[in-house]
């Protein structure tokens, strides 16, 4: 191996060795008792609060019910189901048993629970409700080392009397009996783990093939925990909202590892549906989203600028330009004059401080992305608001991140620097690697696939990038996405791709180009942003399908990628696109669950549709198979527009 460039971070903090996540719980609990809320939870409209005492009742009560049952340490429990209490007291009592957790997002089809159930020899399936449970019931006989599905939601439950179902109230029961024998049994296993015991069999989102079972320890866990916190300390005082799912290793983050580590309350939101307006209710003071998430908050402001009055659309537009500027003085590390310091804080209270309470962002402290590429074009928007949002860049492999921004030290084109007791650096070919504590310790039944990612101590990322000028890395892509303009230059697709989401008419869209004579784009319309645009020009349609072939909603969408288009060199402008007739999806393999673009598959699946593109045609005849959730298909035939994009002046 041969390293081009290479960059590392010292630290000033050490976790022991044999710290877990269990000790420090229940060191935790002992600090903090009954004085202070350790989770809140929205139920009927109301925020209920759970003290760390009873945060630690609950996770006894759990913790030796499932051994009374027989856990053993090192068993697998897999846990599927809504971001709840329930949910993370199972997780933590599954550590304090010497289990590991297993966690699949909630909508995951049946054949991917199979899998992850199967390959990781899970003994228990810990679901919500009556809808995971009927999909632990469906793949149960394929899965031989299942044992036993655990419900806690009663809701549609009467009627299930299969052996194998128990109720997670009936596990605490035989918590509390054994508690009662012998007060001492939970502190006493907890005292047996050590740091270097796996804690989390991660699954990776699976881009181009089978899911990977990530094992990662409580070392690995608490150390990147420990060492984000040294960049941006967090108080124990602190909000979190926990609301993106606990099988994203970025949840995993900041609800065990960080919020082990400071105390700080996590709060549930009362339904999926309602995290964002639960959000604004909370105004946490910490937040960690992947990139669509910020991109819906640009959106919905967006789009409230579309539809105001006109008063409101110019102070927006001051407002925001006030914003822009002082964001690009601070990007550069140039003073901010005291006359723009003026304007800017007008600006804030005429304006942005209404938009941030909108967002739920009132009092945030620091915001991270991570997962994928957020565009620029977000970047700036958001710190035109004073938010301090930063770009994080790791894997699950990694513990969730080695690269983040510093605050005074944003630069949007790049990740920043790495997190103390990091070291990253870059191969001969391009590719990045990183070395740290928290680097996992390989995969779960697949040695081949670890020998490829572990080499030397180094963790070969798949991504290439370089190091800038200051010292921060630049993530160009999946070194497999990187595509070959006809000029013979490499260029990201992934980059164009943020910069058409920037639009609010625009949801999703794949740009293709690799070694073909321009670059096309295959756009997703956001339904209902252009449908209250179609509105109010007159334009009747019935379905998305309707909507995204009209003439109209064409000619909508080669405006904003004609201005996409604009300060990138010729070869990189799209030429050609069409409007899809659906949405990515998850349930059709097109996007990973973690919503990033599967491009081999749809590559695979939408060959023809490209090659249309590329044959100068004006319509391509649509014949395909759609997947819904539960399983079943539908025939979709339609005719799809193929049009040219303007030039950029």
């Amino acid at each position: 191996m041969v390293i081009q460039n290479r960059i590392a971070e010292p630290t000033s903090r050490e976790i022991p060795p044999d710290l877990t996540i269990p000790k420090l719980f229940l060191q935790k609990a002992a600090q903090f008792g009954s004085n202070r809320v350790a989770m809140r939870e929205k139920e009927g409209g109301i925020w209920r609060p759970i003290s760390w005492e009873r945060y630690l009742k609950n996770v006894r009560d759990i913790a030796l019910g499932l051994c009374r049952m027989g856990l053993q340490r090192g068993d697998k429990v897999a846990m599927i189901g809504d971001n709840r209490p329930e949910g993370l007291w199972t997780e933590m009592a599954t550590l304090c048993a010497g289990g590991i957790a297993v966690w699949l997002f909630q909508d995951c089809l049946l054949d991917e629970v199979q899998y992850i159930l199967d390959h990781s020899d899970a003994r228990f399936l810990v679901c919500e409700g009556q809808e995971e449970v009927d999909k632990g019931l469906s793949i149960r006989h394929k899965c031989p080392g299942l044992q036993k599905i655990i419900w806690d939601d009663p809701k549609g439950m009467r009627g299930y009397t299969e052996e194998c179902l128990v109720s997670l109230k009936d596990v605490m029961r035989l918590g509390r009996e054994s508690a009662e024998r012998d007060p001492s049994e939970l502190d006493e296993m907890v005292q047996q783990g050590h740091g270097n015991d796996v804690a989390l069999l991660f699954y990776t989102s699976g881009t181009t093939s089978e899911p990977k079972g990530v094992l990662l320890t409580h070392h690995n866990m608490l150390t990147m925990g420990a060492h984000l916190m040294e960049v941006d300390p967090c108080l124990a005082s602190d909000d979190f909202v926990s609301f993106l799912p606990f099988a994203w290793i970025g949840e995993q983050m900041m609800s065990i590892s960080c919020g082990l580590l400071l105390g700080f309350t996590i709060n549930f939101p009362e339904e999926p549906e309602t995290a964002l307006s639960d959000l604004r209710e909370i105004g946490p003071h910490v937040m960690f989203a992947p990139p669509r998430l910020y991109e819906q908050m640009t959106r919905t402001v967006q789009v409230k600028h579309l539809d105001s009055g006109w008063l409101k659309r110019i102070a927006f537009r001051w407002a925001m330009a006030i914003g822009h500027k002082v964001a690009d003085m601070k990007f550069k590390k140039l003073p901010v004059p005291w006359t723009w310091r003026v304007l800017r804080r007008i600006a804030f209270e005429g304006v942005h401080k209404k938009l941030r309470d909108h967002l739920g962002l009132s009092r945030i402290r620091n915001a991270y992305t991570g997962g994928a590429a957020l565009g620029p074009d977000h970047f700036r928007f958001f710190h035109a608001l004073g938010v301090n949002l930063k770009q994080i860049y790791g894997q699950t492999e990694i513990a969730g991140i080695s690269v983040v921004h510093r605050s005074d030290d944003i630069k949007f084109d790049t990740v920043g620097k790495p997190i103390p007791g990091t070291e990253i650096a870059i191969t001969e070919d391009g590719e990045i690697i990183a070395r740290s504590p928290s680097v996992f310790v390989g995969y779960y039944k697949n040695p081949e696939a670890t020998a490829g990612t572990l080499r030397d101590g180094w963790l070969y990322s798949g991504d290439r990038g370089f190091i800038d000028e200051d010292g921060h890395l630049v993530v160009f892509d999946r070194s497999k996405d990187v595509m070959t303009l006809v000029d013979g230059r490499p260029f990201s697709p992934q980059y164009l791709e943020t910069r058409l989401k920037f639009s609010p008419y625009i949801k999703d869209a794949w740009v293709i180009g690799d070694r073909r004579e321009f670059v096309t784009a295959v756009v997703c319309i956001d339904y209902s942003v252009v449908g209250r645009w179609a509105d109010g020009l007159g334009v009747n349609y019935t379905s998305y399908s309707e909507l995204s072939q009209k003439e109209e909603t064409y000619q909508l969408i080669a405006a904003q990628i004609r201005d996409a288009n604009r300060d990138l060199p010729p070869p990189a402008r799209i030429r050609r696109f069409l409007n899809l007739y659906k949405e990515f999806d998850p349930d059709d393999d097109e996007l990973t669950r973690t919503r990033k673009l599967r491009r081999a598959f749809v590559e695979q699946r939408y060959g023809s549709l490209v090659e249309a593109l590329y044959a100068m045609v004006d319509v391509y005849h649509m014949d395909t198979t759609i997947t819904y959730e539960d399983g079943r298909e539908a025939k979709i035939r339609t005719d799809l527009k193929i049009r040219a994009v303007p030039e950029t002046g």
